[in-house]
């Protein structure tokens, strides 16, 4: 019951994030004409897909998709593993649900990079294969400020440029993981800490008494 629990927020993260981006594809137009404002210019819905890494990055290679959806797949069964580590451990539960969540968002991702290339054939125009090549769907557009910028700045100046990426329900997982680790990793890490210190206490009391009872014969 116990790894069902937290392994079951990982699914909910999972399950949660493809319904939104099966709907989000089969209902929304892609791009501008498809946006849907939700608070005024700040909030919007904005399907679009994110060929790379976060924040669009892509490793310049033929087959670095395929190494980063290869790097994936290893690291989720890492988390996966780590995950079902610190719940034998008995961890702080908050840290638990964190790397639940985190967990749960590299699997929606790594869903979208593994299978969409060929479920939505949206993998790019020059992979060499639509398998591991596929583009996560992102839809959560929060715009600080869009706009062109002035000519005189070097390299990106008279771009038009966004200040806030276009995240996904799992980003969104991934990213509150991270920061409520961040935040309270003193408490969560404390806690280790002080368990570790009491099975050595009782370690070194078990060794005591035995020792004790060797001498007493």
């Amino acid at each position: 019951m116990k790894y069902l629990k937290y392994f079951g927020i990982a699914l909910l993260v999972i399950v949660l994030d493809q319904v939104v981006k099966l709907i989000v594809h089969y209902q929304m137009d892609f791009g501008t004409p498809g946006q849907i404002k939700v608070f005024g210019d700040w909030f919007k819905l904005h399907y679009t897909t994110n060929p790379g890494m976060a924040f669009g990055m892509q490793i310049g290679h033929e087959y670095g998709k395929l190494l980063l959806t290869s790097f994936r797949l290893v690291a989720m069964f890492g988390i996966g593993y780590y995950l079902y580590s610190i719940i034998e451990k008995k961890m702080h539960a908050l840290y638990i649900v964190c790397i639940s969540m985190i967990l749960g968002g590299a699997i929606g991702n790594l869903i979208d990079s593994i299978f969409y290339g060929v479920w939505f054939n949206n993998a790019p125009f020059n992979a060499p294969t639509p398998w591991f090549h596929g583009q996560v769907i992102d839809m959560f557009y929060i715009d600080i400020w869009e706009g062109y910028l002035p000519t005189w700045i070097p390299f990106v100046g008279g771009s038009y440029t966004a200040l806030w990426p276009i995240f996904n329900i799992a980003d969104a997982s991934i990213f509150v993981g991270v920061a409520i680790i961040l935040i309270f990793q003193g408490r969560f890490f404390k806690e280790e800490e002080n368990q570790k210190s009491a099975v050595v206490e009782q370690e070194d009391e078990i060794q005591r008494q035995f020792i004790e009872g060797e001498e007493e014969r």
